[in-house]
């Protein structure tokens, strides 16, 4: 769990804060009127974080375009083509 401090406390002893975020490994939560405000953490917990974040938006953007690519063609409901009027038939690519 996170140090909580309050942001008046936290600014007479942002150095001490510092040193416990980077050596000893803390996590600090900055609070205002009782409620987080901000954390503080070491270079490398941000480094995690943004990773995460990333990998985290590319899995979001993964299923949707699997679905996608699995569709592939299908074949047109009786009467599709002429209710909506659709001239040719859509073809794959020719194999030769």
């Amino acid at each position: 769990m996170a140090y909580e401090i309050p942001v008046t406390q936290a600014r007479a002893e942002l150095a001490e804060l510092i040193n416990r975020v980077v050596y000893g490994g803390e996590r600090v939560v900055v609070t205002r009127h009782g409620k987080p405000l901000v954390g503080l953490v070491s270079a490398a917990d941000l480094e995690r974080l943004e990773t995460l974040a990333a990998s985290a938006a590319d899995c979001a953007e993964e299923p949707a375009t699997t679905s996608v690519s699995r569709l592939g063609s299908a074949p047109s409901a009786p009467g599709e083509r002429q209710r909506f009027g659709i001239a040719a038939d859509h073809r794959g690519p020719e194999v030769r």
